[in-house]
């Protein structure tokens, strides 16, 4: 009976799917995070009467035939780059991504990883890391003597040092952009790596053409709606529980034969 068989794939691609949402909630308060939605598709059909066949020696041929569909599959799981809320800080070393774009960061394998996370510190050295340790690409030093650090919205770090009355600028953040971010490979702790899918990077300063601007002492919120993620839920659910009772019909139904005498 297939229908048990239709009615499993329909439980699995509903499980995917509170599980993406449940990911997406978990992480409605981390900095930076791109919600996830799940999408699917149906899975191969199985000609009962083809169309298109012919129904006679006279050349007639069948209208519409008969397809049995056998179920679903979790087709991708798309990241959604919809732009979240600024949250004022008040860190000088809080930035944050008003449009496109990722902040650039070397990881300890020497790969170059991107984030929208911009909740940035100093090493023992002075140069501006993540809040892992790993430096922020181009690297930037901050003087010791740094009395005062101001970051403009085109990405320059200028700081004011003892004795002095004039900014100085110590060096410029970078932003990457892709042709396809849907394309990035999550690799968790708010990074992602670059993929064939993604393309090549693209990099420049930010409140350049095709780049976003950056703005000090403001993180970016996740963009998870959270009324929409419980409607979300909701809905897989009642999916859940109805493809389960398929199951239990399917189940009667074969027991109903087997009883037969």
């Amino acid at each position: 009976m297939r229908s048990l068989d239709i009615a499993g794939t329909g439980m699995q691609a509903q499980q995917t799917n509170v599980e993406v949402i449940s990911n997406n909630i978990a992480n409605m308060t981390t900095t930076g995070f791109k919600r996830r939605r799940a999408e699917f598709q149906d899975l191969i059909y199985q000609n009962l009467r083809r169309v298109g066949s012919s129904s006679s020696d006279t050349g007639t041929v069948v209208p519409a035939g008969a397809q049995v569909g056998l179920g679903v599959r979790t087709a991708a799981i798309y990241r959604i780059g919809e732009q979240g809320n600024l949250q004022q800080t008040s860190n000088s070393l809080d930035v944050a991504i008003q449009g496109n774009g990722f902040f650039q960061v070397t990881l300890p394998s020497g790969e170059t990883a991107y984030t929208r996370d911009g909740t940035f510190g100093l090493s023992p050295d002075g140069t501006i890391v993540t809040a892992d340790g790993y430096v922020v690409l181009p690297a930037v030093t901050v003087p010791s003597n740094a009395k005062d650090i101001t970051i403009n919205g085109a990405g320059q770090v200028q700081v004011t040092l003892d004795g002095q009355t004039a900014p100085q600028t110590v060096g410029t953040l970078q932003l990457a952009v892709f042709p396809n971010e849907a394309g990035l490979d999550a690799q968790g702790q708010n990074l992602l790596l670059q993929t064939v899918a993604s393309g090549g990077a693209v990099t420049g300063n930010p409140a350049a053409p095709g780049f976003g601007s950056v703005m000090q002492g403001f993180t970016e919120t996740s963009n998870v709606n959270v009324v929409t993620e419980i409607t979300n839920l909701i809905t897989a659910q009642r999916a859940y529980e109805m493809n389960s009772r398929v199951i239990t019909t399917s189940d009667q139904m074969l027991s109903t034969l087997t009883n037969l005498r």
